[in-house]
């Protein structure tokens, strides 16, 4: 491997020396170590600006002197130098790495890890709670919650990857405003519909009735609005008292109190709508292929989350309001004071929140929790953090909220309310059959062994790869057509260039190299050098994308691996190269991209295919 902190350090050691001999004292500041952006300008560079004024020199001579120094090196001091040549370039001490015995290395390491290439010890015996998906008990997923699940996912698997014990939860959202809407909706126009009598998915069917309920209310909005208009108001104060005094909604909060004091009729609609949901995102998980260690259920919480609130009350920490709701302020943190508990004592978000994070800690003592939600949240966390802080939990430190950005529609922004969500179940569908449309026009159906499996597959892969690849905190216009090209930056494009490798294995007689030894010498052109240090740099793409919170940080690296594979792939004969050892140095080359893409996409939830 390229060991960049051994060369970082052997700098570091000869720059102090070289500063110490002409007479100076104290420690110099830290090197800087990049990466050139130009193959031909070596694999390191030191940048030597910085040490201008302490040398009294400009930086090249520095370049020119370090350089030489490293270059010579031997005895005790230099018996650990790594094999590579210095030399200078302007104000930059740069470093050709000798890649003979790096590639040996890597390829004894790649073969004998296998499917662990690119592990690591970085966060090694500590426990990380991750949580992600949370639905809610009203609706089925949609594409907002595809992307909390790929980055919820991915990130698991790359904390895997660094010697984390993961716990990977989910919050069920079983309770509220919100889930008593659709129970009132039900009530009111479901007519004992089920999932079985009407030959709905149960979470698509209580998704029905929560749109139904948005579009009651609107129409009672805008009966009373009229209504009040006729007693001689303005349009602008009629429809403000109507929303005041907006029937469904009051209904729904009237609902909301009744669950929260047991009533039997309200319990047993809850449990019987609840149940329909859970089933049918159940499905939706296992065709999408999301787990999770634990379930959380809000039902179950929120009650502790209240008694810690008034706890807090208690001890002088929050404060009562003068309609009876109990607050927090934040003004020692720069934001404004929060409702934790309402005037008529039930609870939000925030109050059930407080209760999960105390009850997981205390289920599970983890060294961090992170929290995988929409920026729209931000908020929220930050509140949520504080509160926790406040009540003495020293635990409340080791919180993180993996922040990430919005999904849009061509046509804009999706909304549940109205209906216009782009559902799960649906995209996944949808891509799978283009997908199969695809094997069917290019005439593969008969090189593969299952087509709908294969088609899944790729639907799979685009979906992942279309939604990781963008930085968690950027917004993006998922566009499903562009994500299953085959070209390109795709997912598709990823999985058919792993088939394609497997398919030129396939054909190498293994047998008939056998007496071959695999020489890295032989690996001279630029290309092959570049994808080298790219498979040597793999274990340290996997921990930045740890340390970073960002799976795209993967992506890239694909990307780029493949791009590169695909051009010297193109230019030169592999099982047909001029010699046996050309032929089995290459062929090693594959293997190792093969095996390095297989983990990647291990990490970035793209499904391997042998075939496409």
């Amino acid at each position: 491997m390229i060991n960049k902190e051994e060369w970082k350090g052997l700098v570091q050691n000869t720059l102090q020396r070289m500063y110490e001999e002409c007479g100076h004292e104290g420690m110099l500041s830290p090197v800087v170590l990049q990466v050139p952006p130009k193959p031909e300008m070596g694999d390191l560079a030191f940048p030597l600006f910085a040490y201008a004024k302490a040398f009294s020199k400009a930086p090249n001579v520095i370049a020119q002197e370090l350089s030489a120094r490293v270059n010579a090196l031997d005895g005790d001091f230099g018996a650990n130098k790594p094999d590579g040549e210095a030399f200078a370039l302007g104000p930059y001490m740069n470093v050709r790495v000798n890649m003979d015995s790096v590639v040996s290395q890597m390829y004894g390491k790649i073969k004998s890890s296998g499917a662990s290439y690119g592990h690591s010890n970085l966060l090694e015996d500590r426990k990380v709670m991750i949580e992600f998906s949370c639905p809610n008990t009203n609706k089925p997923l949609h594409l907002g919650h595809v992307r909390n699940d790929c980055i919820g996912q991915s990130m698991s698997q790359i904390l895997k990857a660094c010697g984390a014990n993961v716990m990977k939860v989910n919050l069920i959202n079983n309770r509220g405003v919100h889930i008593c809407k659709s129970m009132l909706a039900y009530q009111k126009f479901g007519n004992g519909e089920t999932p079985q009598s009407s030959g709905i998915k149960g979470d698509h069917l209580v998704g029905n009735y929560y749109v139904r309920f948005a579009q009651w209310e609107a129409q009672e909005l805008k009966k009373d609005t009229k209504a009040n208009m006729a007693k001689g108001m303005s349009e602008e104060d009629a429809k403000a008292l109507a929303k005041k005094e907006n029937g469904p909604d009051m209904e729904a909060q009237a609902m909301l109190r009744k669950w929260e004091q047991g009533d039997p009729q309200v319990m047993d609609l809850w449990k019987l709508m609840n149940g329909w949901t859970l089933d049918g995102v159940a499905q939706t998980y296992e065709r999408t292929g999301i787990s999770f260690d634990k379930y959380y259920y809000e039902s179950d919480t929120y009650k502790l989350g209240k008694d810690k609130v008034l706890e807090g009350l208690e001890r002088g920490i929050f404060q009562k309001a003068d309609d009876g709701s109990i607050y927090i302020d934040n003004s020692d943190i720069g934001l404004d004071r929060k409702i934790l508990l309402r005037r008529d004592g039930t609870s939000i978000y925030i109050t059930q929140d407080i209760g999960t994070a105390i009850n997981r800690h205390e289920d599970w003592p983890f060294d961090s929790l992170i929290y995988v939600v929409a920026s729209e949240q931000n908020y929220h966390f930050k509140v949520l953090f504080h509160v926790l802080d406040k009540l003495g939990y020293a635990w409340a430190k080791d919180l993180h909220h993996l922040s990430y950005g919005m999904v849009f529609l061509p046509e804009g922004k999706m909304k549940s309310r109205e209906g216009t969500v782009v559902d799960a179940d649906n995209l996944i569908d949808d891509l799978t059959k283009m997908a199969k449309e695809q094997i069917l026009e290019k005439g593969r159906e008969d090189d593969l062994d299952d087509v709908d499996d294969t088609a899944h597959k790729i639907a799979l892969g685009a979906l992942n790869y279309y939604i990781l690849q963008f930085n968690p905190n950027k917004d993006f216009v998922f566009n499903p057509k562009e994500s299953l090209s085959f070209n390109g930056n795709t997912g598709p494009y990823l999985q058919y260039m792993g088939a394609r490798i497997s398919s030129m294995l396939r054909k190498y007689d293994e047998a008939a190299y056998h007496d071959v030894a695999f020489n890295p010498a032989v690996l001279s052109l630029e290309d092959e050098r570049e994808m080298l240090k790219m498979l040597s740099s793999f274990p340290e793409v996997v921990g930045k994308a740890c340390t970073q919170y960002d799976p795209s940080i993967v992506c890239a690296f694909l990307y780029d691996l493949s791009k590169k594979f695909s051009h010297w792939y193109h230019d030169n004969q592999i099982l047909k190269a001029d010699t046996p050892e050309l032929v089995k140095a290459r062929v090693s080359l594959c293997e190792m991209v093969l095996q390095v893409m297989k983990n990647a996409f291990d990490l970035v939830g793209i499904p391997f295919l042998e075939k496409m």
